[in-house]
């Protein structure tokens, strides 16, 4: 019995969490209410209570679903005994582009997270939880980009401050225009070119390299 009503309990969950998805995706998070998430779930707002303590709570679940997989992979990436840290980054950049493009929970919910959010509150626990996603990303990148250097990849005269802005700017970028506007071009395969011409500024870029201050040893 006790593991028949905690299957039940895991499938109401996964049922909520379905909804929510698609009444965000067609209203809009600012625009949804827990009733309305309630009643495409087909269950009270007491049901929802029990899983969650709030829609921001809801909205975070709904994007771990997609995101822990994804973060799994730059976690993975970022350990200093990563033997070709650039080429790991490429694939699981593509890999990241792939799912957003062809997985349908993944496309619909980066959607979501690009074109439903709508935020007149700069301190909505909602907006709140993604900076700090925002910042944990740039510190696995950051990573990354260290052992890339360690490795000999990268030059050890790179700005990894700079370097980790422009690599952010256009992986986020690629998916912010691809959602945008998806038939103006290809996310998969021009994405790759994209990302791989990023790497390559990179390595050679001068206006990446520290400045003669910023290279300086401190005093």
């Amino acid at each position: 019995m006790a593991r028949s009503t905690k299957e039940e309990a895991l499938e109401t969950r996964s049922r909520i969490l379905d909804a929510a998805e698609q009444v965000f995706h067609e209203r809009g998070v600012s625009h949804t209410s827990l009733a309305d998430v309630a009643k495409a779930a087909d269950v009270t707002r007491g049901a929802i209570y029990w899983h969650f303590k709030n829609k921001s709570d809801l909205f975070d679940a709904m994007c771990e679903r997609v995101r822990l997989p994804m973060e799994a992979v730059l976690e993975e990436n970022a350990s200093p005994q990563v033997e070709d840290p650039l080429g790991e980054f490429l694939r699981s950049g593509v890999y990241v582009l792939t799912l957003a493009s062809t997985d349908e929970r993944c496309r619909r919910v980066f959607d979501i997270i690009f074109n439903k959010c709508e935020f007149a509150d700069h301190e909505d626990p909602i907006l709140v939880r993604q900076r700090e996603c925002h910042v944990d990303g740039m510190l696995r990148l950051e990573q990354i980009l260290t052992n890339a250097i360690a490795r000999g990849q990268l030059p050890a005269s790179l700005n990894i401050r700079v370097a980790c802005l422009m690599a952010h700017a256009t992986f986020s970028g690629l998916l912010t225009d691809w959602f945008f506007a998806p038939d103006s071009f290809d996310l998969v395969r021009d994405g790759e070119r994209i990302l791989a011409a990023s790497l390559h500024a990179l390595k050679s870029a001068p206006s990446l390299q520290k400045s003669a201050d910023e290279a300086a040893p401190a005093a």
